[in-house]
């Protein structure tokens, strides 16, 4: 598992054949190459304010080149989905990119239509959701009428899709063939098994099935967008050659569509339960036919709030986010040759996500993989880092950071974790040097909070019993 410096929340699911067009190909491809000469240390500043609808808005003034990017982020990710209907924010984002209902002279779109919309635009939306949040992402260029009928027509996907029964009915037998399909491999089946034993009945745990998709219906779907998706629930996050009066036409039209509430604003929504402390060590072996076992080890971990968040980000590069460099790989795959790869991570959101290590082997060598693992863990935990290993680590991210920002959608990502997580505007210019003051006893004290060596589970999948 990579460590990433503060993303990996977006799980989109794109619109299959969306096109840019040739002129929008020829700009972007254009700009991505200009943003290189940019240094990334030359943050720009992070302006914040809320709109009369109640929607907060982060934007980055980038001039450098004519584009834009927006992402819209509502709490209504899987973490709200009822047991019994799980996948159905994933469901409402899916289905808002099958078409789109008339507007006054603007007639209905199927999706071929849309598509082809987006197209002739030279722009693109694309609408997921994960576990914390649905959410849309705007890319256009900024030459004003192209920009203007972008965001009507992203308006229209974002608060009229059609809904349509029969297309709905289709994408789903396709869903559940994927899910069928993906229930024949290791991977999967250890990834249910270990969600379950981790999170409990806690929703981070939920996965989509068969079942839980035909208890999804359209009146489903519009009765979730119109109680998560309005516009004073809406956080906006944008990046590009626009100033503020333009973010703000630009957001009051993307947002327009929308449920609008009075001046008293969205209720707040219920808050969420945390998976539990695991209270004993667990172990899962489970028989499959493989040439690999597929075996992760973990617990639940840390919310994105923790205060630990940076130690911890520095401690798990050591004990197995730093590739070839980490002690988990050092000591499993170069010392022993017991797996071709290992690692660790904290996957942390608005509850708490677990953290993870996770490697194959074969079959014959779980038992001894999962012994040699566990021990790496355990000693990490309680001796911590070398002074070596915590100076490499903090000169590897460190040395690092400037590429987690050097293009637009990348600084998108990373204000949009700053909007998202309720951060500093300043965030990121401290980073390096928040991470940089960090001492051994602050990265050994935030790993022996957090995680118990001893209270972990364990799930095996193809290895010997």
């Amino acid at each position: 598992m990579k460590t990433s410096l503060e993303q990996g929340r977006r799980a989109s699911l794109r619109r299959p054949g969306t096109r840019l067009g040739r002129f929008g190909r020829l700009v972007l491809t254009g700009a991505a190459s200009m943003l290189l000469w940019q240094s990334a240390w030359a943050l720009l500043p992070i302006e914040h304010w809320s709109e009369p609808s109640g929607a907060q808005v982060w934007l980055v003034h980038s001039p450098a080149i004519p584009m834009v990017d927006v992402q819209i982020d509502f709490d209504a990710g899987s973490r709200r989905d009822p047991a019994a209907q799980a996948g159905l924010a994933s469901a409402a984002a899916m289905m808002s990119a099958k078409g789109v209902q008339a507007d006054g002279d603007a007639p209905a779109l199927d999706e071929n239509a849309l598509g082809q919309a987006w197209a002739d635009l030279g722009a693109s939306l694309d609408a997921g959701a994960d576990r914390d949040a649905l959410s849309f992402s705007l890319r256009s260029l900024t030459e004003p009428d192209l920009l203007a009928r972008a965001a009507q027509l992203a308006a229209r996907e974002i608060g009229q899709p059609s809904l349509d029964a029969g297309v709905w009915t289709s994408e789903r037998a396709r869903w559940q063939a994927s899910l069928r399909e993906a229930d024949t491999r290791p991977g999967t089946i250890a990834s249910k098994a270990y969600a379950a034993a981790v999170y409990g009945g806690q929703s981070y745990g939920q996965r989509p099935s068969a079942q839980t998709l035909d208890a999804i219906g359209i009146a489903d779907m519009q009765a979730w967008r119109a109680h998560y998706l309005q516009a004073c629930r809406a956080r906006v996050s944008i990046v590009g050659a626009v100033d503020r009066a333009q973010a703000q036409t630009l957001v009051q039209t993307l947002l327009s569509r929308l449920p609008q509430q009075d001046a008293g604003g969205c209720a707040p929504l219920p808050a969420v339960p945390d998976a539990q402390p695991l209270k004993t060590a667990e172990q899962e072996s489970i028989p499959f036919h493989s040439a690999q076992a597929h075996v992760l080890i973990g617990q639940p971990g840390i919310k994105r709030s923790d205060p630990d968040f940076l130690a911890l980000l520095v401690g798990n590069h050591i004990l197995g986010g730093g590739s070839f460099t980490s002690r988990l790989m050092q000591q499993v795959r170069e010392q022993r040759g017991l797996s071709y790869s290992v690692g660790s991570g904290f996957s942390p959101g608005l509850n708490v996500g677990a953290f993870t290590v996770a490697l194959q082997t074969r079959p014959d060598q779980a038992k001894e993989a999962v012994r040699v693992t566990r021990e790496v863990i355990a000693k990490f935990v309680a001796d911590g880092p070398t002074e070596a290993e915590l100076r490499a680590a903090k000169d590897n991210l460190i040395g690092g950071f400037a590429l987690r920002i050097d293009s637009n959608r990348k600084l998108l990502g990373n204000v949009a974790n700053i909007a998202w997580n309720g951060l500093p505007l300043d965030y990121l210019d401290h980073w390096t040097e928040r991470v940089q003051a960090l001492t051994l006893p602050d990265v050994r004290a935030a790993m022996q909070r957090t995680l118990q060596p001893e209270r972990m589970v364990t799930v095996i999948v193809g290895g010997q019993p």
